[in-house]
């Protein structure tokens, strides 16, 4: 691969990573519910989530799953599913994660960790994007190193952005600042997420 055509993979990877979402959305609760650290587990759970999708573009399953609408369909409403529930979860929290962190309990490693890779792995538009647009960096890259970087760009650079944004939140100046405004936070990701998961549905 060349550096000119690396240079392009680095940009789409960086406008998919910044892009608002649930992926945000979930980075901020844990941030929130846990702390930097939280917030950090749940970016390179989803960043881990984008290199295998990264590696099963370049593999070639995700023109198989394609051709094979059964599967495909079966995958994106597990996901669709699996999304909806983690927006009702949302919806129903009692008064955000301010009131979790003031009754003793916190995000733990685990469900951050969890939750980071889920939505990432249940979102199926996820591998449309890698289909879409790697299409040809993977014919670029005839080399294991070629290859190596069509994984680990995509993968460090979603790991990087989602850590920034754990880092800049859970600043002690602005930390306080979000979890007055937790419950509104909870809500809205519930409203996110729920209505990715119909978007899911409605376009399969």
């Amino acid at each position: 691969m060349s550096f000119t055509a690396w240079l392009s993979l680095v940009a789409i990877c960086c406008l998919g990573a910044m892009s608002p979402g649930p992926s945000l959305a979930m980075v901020v609760r844990h941030t929130l519910g846990g702390g930097r650290g939280k917030g950090i587990i749940c970016a390179w759970a989803h960043s881990i989530g984008i290199g295998v999708y990264a590696l099963v573009t370049l593999l070639g399953l995700a023109v198989v799953l394609k051709k094979a609408p059964m599967v495909f369909n079966g995958i994106a409403i597990t996901g669709a599913l699996y999304l909806a529930w983690m927006g009702v979860q949302a919806l129903r929290s009692k008064g955000g994660m301010s009131d979790k962190l003031a009754g003793g309990k916190s995000s733990d490693s685990f469900t951050a960790a969890r939750d980071g890779l889920a939505i990432s792995l249940f979102n199926p538009k996820i591998l449309l994007f890698f289909l879409a647009l790697f299409s040809q960096f993977v014919m670029a890259a005839d080399s294991l190193w070629g290859k190596s970087l069509i994984i680990f760009t995509p993968l460090i650079i979603d790991g990087l952005w989602y850590t920034i944004i754990a880092m800049v939140l859970s600043h002690k100046s602005v930390l306080p600042k979000l979890r007055e405004k937790a419950a509104l936070i909870d809500k809205l990701s519930g409203v996110v997420l729920i209505l990715l998961a119909v978007r899911v549905l409605v376009t399969i």
